[in-house]
């Protein structure tokens, strides 16, 4: 079975929204496509018999976290003490903490908030681990557990590859320590990013093959991220599949913890056009950043798609007039970067200043990684509800931009 395949509710069609009514530049999140994604998320934690935690690095827009409460989703994964302190403050579930490196000023805090702890090294451990065991004298509850890296990933992009050559993510077989094992209960791995079940189940054949002589004495076992479950086409039998027999193969916990599967193709970043200046091309300015409001855009490096506009044709020097009665347009942004372009786009009429340019998919990894370089004016955050009732979350101003600096 496929996304396709659920029956999962309906979502607002893009046709039907006022862009023009929503102010510029916002983020919108859309309440239906949020819903058919925690709904079939919500199916295969419960088919599965698997535990999904939202990872705040790639969804952390907490006044959307009661509604996730409703489909059962109750824990979430941090990166740091901020994110911990969000997730004990507004997900109200089980806090699961695991940075690459722990520093001293944070940990009691953070060991204070944590249900779950993974160190990435047997050194960090090391150098904590008195302060667990002080902490799990005094009553507390908590698993603790160690990043393994299987050396093993499917990732096409270096920068998003936890795996690669000299990765400073996870502990490597030849580096583990099994003498330092107790207090432990559990181990991550993540070397997913945006991937099908497939790629996962051949994952665990590696993770067996170099860990699996540890798994008896664990309690759980946490498959990290990057399991895209909410892209269309995407095979849910074979993740539930292979959850249930590793579960039942090694008689551990399972914990799945998706950001991008929570974001996925939930809403838009809403932008207007500025001014329209001509340097052999038509060059559109809008009133976003691609550095500052879409990152990925220069890292991935990635497109993004835009509502209503098209492919440029492939020969670049091709004229306007030549492209069929498209009109192709550069996309800026206003900062005084030279690089802060989207790309070409083809639009079916002319760009006016004023016009709204609406970009597709940017709830994901997009909005938690938003800066205030050069101090342009920072997307709102709304929310389009089901009812078709469009609210302002939040909205940025000096103050943010000044609380930054110093």
């Amino acid at each position: 079975m496929t996304v396709t395949d659920l029956q999962l509710p309906a979502v607002t069609p893009t046709e039907s929204v006022d862009w023009a009514a929503i102010p510029s530049p916002t983020f919108v999140l859309d309440e239906t496509r949020l819903r058919r994604n925690v709904s079939l998320i919500s199916h295969v934690q419960r088919e599965s018999g698997a535990q999904i935690i939202v990872a705040f690095k790639g969804f952390a827009m907490w006044s959307t976290f009661g509604l996730l409460r409703e489909y059962g989703i109750t824990g979430a994964t941090a990166s740091s003490l901020n994110e911990a302190i969000l997730a004990s403050e507004e997900m109200q579930g089980e806090v699961h903490v695991y940075a690459p490196a722990y520093s001293d000023e944070d940990f009691p805090r953070i060991l204070e908030l944590a249900d779950h702890l993974v160190f990435n090294s047997f050194s960090q451990w090391e150098r904590f681990r008195p302060q667990v065991e002080a902490a799990r004298a005094a009553g507390k509850q908590l698993h603790v557990g160690i990043r393994v890296n299987p050396e093993y990933a499917e990732v096409e992009t270096d920068l998003y590859n936890p795996a690669g050559p000299f990765s400073r993510l996870g502990v490597t077989r030849r580096e583990f320590r099994e003498d330092l094992l107790e207090g432990i209960d559990g181990l991550h791995f993540h070397t997913l990013c945006e991937k099908d079940s497939d790629t996962l189940e051949r994952t665990l054949e590696v993770v067996e093959r170099n860990f699996g002589e540890f798994l008896p004495r664990m309690k759980w076992v946490n498959f990290g991220g990057g399991h895209l479950m909410t892209r269309e086409g995407y095979d849910i039998d074979r993740l539930i599949r292979v959850v249930r027999q590793f579960r039942e193969r090694w008689g551990v916990h399972v914990i799945l913890e998706p950001g991008s599967a929570f974001g996925w193709q939930t809403g838009w970043l809403v932008s207007s056009v500025l001014d329209v200046v001509h340097n052999v091309k038509d060059i559109a300015l809008l009133d976003i950043s691609v550095s500052a409001h879409m990152p990925d855009v220069l890292e991935m490096p990635y497109r993004p798609r835009i509502l209503g506009a098209g492919d440029p044709p492939q020969d670049e020097h091709r004229e306007a007039t030549e492209t069929g009665g498209g009109h192709p347009y550069l996309i800026g942004g206003t900062t005084c970067l030279a690089g802060d372009v989207v790309g070409e786009y083809v639009f079916d009429r002319p760009l006016l200043v004023g016009d709204r340019v609406v970009f597709d998919d940017m709830i994901h990894y997009t909005m938690v990684k938003t800066t205030f370089f050069n101090g342009v004016k920072h997307p709102d955050i709304g929310i389009l509800h089901a009812d078709g009732r469009y609210e302002r979350v939040k909205t940025f101003g000096y103050e943010e931009f000044k609380a930054k600096l110093s």
